[in-house]
């Protein structure tokens, strides 16, 4: 295994948020866990349940239109491990291949800008490959 997975994107689609697998969260089931994080961003499970059965890029997109939550810069990072974790204990074959990365780097490289969460030309603060990387850490032990 390399030393850095750079990007979550062909082989390494799975780690992406954009990958289709159930993802249980507060009491409903996503199909993916960009659909279970871009919900918890209202507090209205109304609202919550219009992404349940959304692929990821409808999810990204109607999550930039709800009504936030008052505390949603404060919590979102939380949130995010949390849909994370869901994502790697109910699904036991991407548990078992996150597990096989090993002590592999991994990194959200990618190219449109998104600098919070991962790394886009050489700068970012990589948030989710960070949660990943403790996810897979609880995972182990």
């Amino acid at each position: 295994m390399s030393k850095v997975i750079d990007q979550f994107r062909g082989k390494f689609h799975w780690l992406s948020n954009f990958y289709n697998c159930p993802v249980p969260f507060e009491g409903l089931t996503f199909s993916n866990s960009e659909a279970a994080f871009q919900a918890a961003k209202s507090l209205d499970m109304k609202e919550r349940v219009k992404f349940v059965d959304l692929d990821a890029g409808q999810s990204k997109r109607l999550g930039r239109r709800v009504e936030l939550r008052p505390d949603w810069e404060d919590v979102k990072i939380e949130i995010m491990r949390q849909v994370l974790k869901s994502k790697f204990t109910h699904n036991p074959e991407l548990r078992e291949k996150l597990i096989a990365t090993g002590n592999t780097e991994l990194i959200e490289g990618n190219n449109w800008n998104d600098r919070f969460w991962g790394v886009c030309r050489g700068v970012g603060k990589n948030h989710l490959g960070k949660l990943l990387m403790e996810v897979r850490a609880e995972l182990v032990n």
